[in-house]
């Protein structure tokens, strides 16, 4: 029988116990393509504000490698991530969803809870969170015009209807996918044709855009913001451009205004308190570096 020498037993004794030294927890988002989003720019500001040790980074994983990635995700070294088109779909089916994430029909976050992949849409507070922060109060109007009937039609007709909205009339420019929308929501939301914006405008306390128009490289939102009541809240999904015309139009009026990048920042809070265990705050300096990075773009 072989043995091993006396050295090397006395060595093994005597070295000391290898440390394995942790790398610090980090989180993607995941898109097809990505390049464009100003997410790692937010999420890197308040990891290195609040003093945590951790990252984030872009992935770009086309669709037919979306659920190779996903099942992988912890191999990885990813505690978590953010999920963005066309995939936001995918995530939902391939995880524990949340309640909102499968009323709105879609996942932008994921994150690991005892061992299990869990996923929530937190668009859905991203709009309510910026519309309390701009236009506190906006959820005692009586009605609301929704425009567009996409995904991020969904949350916010979740939200909406959560604060207590009793009647929200959706309007896009394809009348059956309203309809359609309409239906998984129930009575409260009642579709509308797109010519019938003109009679619904005087009675909308609170107006939303979640269309691409007005969007930079997209056709104009052509409405009469006159029409609407001078109590009204108007708010745009689109961030680029910041000031959008019908953001624009309506603070020429005097109207309270919640826009694209404010939803953009309070989206990203819950994600990065389930990844790195601090929530973090939408701060105006962190609002003013967005805001120079979308001017420089």
């Amino acid at each position: 029988m072989d043995r091993l020498p006396i050295s090397w037993k006395k060595s093994c004794l005597l070295a000391p116990p290898r440390t394995i030294v942790p790398k610090p927890p980090a989180a993607c988002l995941i898109g097809w393509p990505a390049a464009h989003s100003r997410s790692p720019l937010i999420h890197h500001y308040w990891l290195r504000t609040l003093g945590i040790e951790g990252g984030y980074v872009i992935e770009a994983v086309p669709p037919d490698e979306f659920k190779d990635f996903i099942f992988r995700l912890s191999l990885r070294g990813f505690v978590g991530a953010n999920v963005t088109i066309p995939h936001k779909e995918r995530a939902l089916a391939l995880s524990k969803a949340d309640e909102r994430a499968r009323a709105v029909g879609a996942a932008n976050t994921l994150w690991f809870a005892d061992g299990e992949l869990c996923s929530t849409n937190t668009d859905v507070e991203g709009f309510i969170n910026n519309l309390d922060a701009c236009a506190g109060g906006w959820d005692r109007c009586d009605q609301a015009l929704v425009l567009g009937a996409g995904g991020s039609s969904r949350a916010v007709l979740f939200g909406l209807l959560d604060r207590g909205i009793k009647r929200i009339h959706l309007a896009n420019r394809t009348p059956e996918r309203a309809r359609a929308l309409a239906d998984q929501f129930g009575a409260s939301v009642v579709p509308v044709a797109w010519d019938a914006l003109g009679d619904l405008l005087p009675r909308a306390g609170l107006l939303v855009n979640t269309t691409s128009l007005g969007m930079k490289g997209q056709p104009p939102l052509e409405l009469d913001v006159g029409q609407l009541p001078p109590q009204a809240i108007v708010a745009d999904l689109v961030y680029v451009p910041l000031d959008t015309p019908l953001l624009a139009l309506a603070r020429t009026r005097g109207l309270k205004t919640a826009d694209g990048l404010g939803m953009l920042l309070h989206q990203a809070v819950r994600g990065f308190e389930l990844w790195f265990g601090r929530r973090p705050e939408v701060t105006a300096e962190l609002r003013a570096l967005v805001e120079a990075d979308l001017t420089n773009t």
